[in-house]
């Protein structure tokens, strides 16, 4: 199965999976009336609707490149990534209303032991659902599918933080666990949420590849550029999938315009094999210009 196509899959299933857990958490809270698991539940619709959005934000991202968008629509998938973001951080602060109506009406929780089953049953569906989306993800570098499956285990430790909240409620008796635990809830979603924010941001911003992306651009263009005197002016940055290199390749001065494309192509190709999804640019110069002895 081609790449595009696979991860395309993965986000189609997320939504089926995410509209599954949704439900389940749902039937959960309506059995009980506990507001930590209505608050798990609300987490779960922003997941379904974020799941959407990735799910579009990949079929454009992997569009090819057009008139208008000459470098590809790589950075759809950051958008995407961005608007879950926002989309965690509101549910936290609907789920904090909700908190807060809770303790001025404290009542006690109804049939907790099935709804706590059911809750425990999607929490364990959400965690073998992320894993695939955050192995595959980084497989394919979608920012997207990555971003969705962290969010479902932020999921996953909300409902384990949620149902130990309540059974510490049933033990002791103390029913303001229940809308304390929905406030936990809210703040880590806050967290979680701005942490996927500025991550994303980043990725809008063209940031460069890590350190070691770095060392290994510079190891393949070394290992590959007989014939050159040298290169400097290396500039990266990371789009989804694609990785964008610049540098300028200083050749001796009589050297023909055939050879240096030919050191160029060799570079070129090694990169490619090297770093799936290279994007390169080679600014060829004159050995005056080079930088180093």
């Amino acid at each position: 199965m081609p790449q595009t196509s696979k991860i395309q899959r993965f986000s189609y299933w997320s939504i089926i999976v995410g509209i599954a857990i949704l439900a389940l958490k749902f039937l959960a809270w309506w059995l009980t009336g506990s507001v930590a698991l209505l608050s798990d539940a609300m987490e779960s619709i922003v997941n379904v609707v974020a799941s959407l959005v990735a799910w579009y934000a990949i079929r454009v991202a992997h569009m090819p490149a057009d008139e208008n968008h000459p470098f590809g629509h790589h950075k759809a998938e950051y958008f995407s990534a961005v608007l879950e973001g926002v989309l965690i951080v509101l549910a936290a602060l609907l789920i904090m209303r909700e908190a807060a109506l809770a303790f001025l009406s404290l009542h006690a929780i109804d049939a907790p032991v099935v709804g706590i089953a059911i809750n425990a049953l999607a929490a364990v569906g959400n965690g073998l659902w992320a894993s695939v989306l955050l192995r595959e993800g980084r497989k394919a570098r979608s920012p997207a599918l990555v971003a969705d499956g962290r969010h479902l285990w932020t999921d996953v430790v909300t409902s384990a933080g949620v149902i130990a909240g309540l059974l510490l409620a049933l033990a002791t008796g103390w029913i303001w666990l229940d809308p304390l635990m929905a406030v936990i809830v809210a703040i880590n979603i806050i967290w979680h949420g701005w942490h996927m924010l500025s991550s994303s941001v980043q990725g809008l911003m063209d940031v460069a590849v890590d350190p070691e992306g770095i060392a290994k651009i510079e190891r393949v263009i070394a290992e590959n550029s007989d014939g050159a005197l040298e290169f400097h002016d290396l500039k990266t940055r990371e789009a989804g999938p694609a990785r964008f290199i610049e540098f300028h390749l200083v050749v001796p001065s009589e050297m023909t315009v055939e050879r240096s494309h030919n050191i160029c192509d060799r570079i070129e190709h090694a990169l490619a094999k090297a770093i799936p999804g290279s994007r390169v640019v080679i600014h060829v110069e004159p050995a005056y210009k080079a930088k180093h002895a």
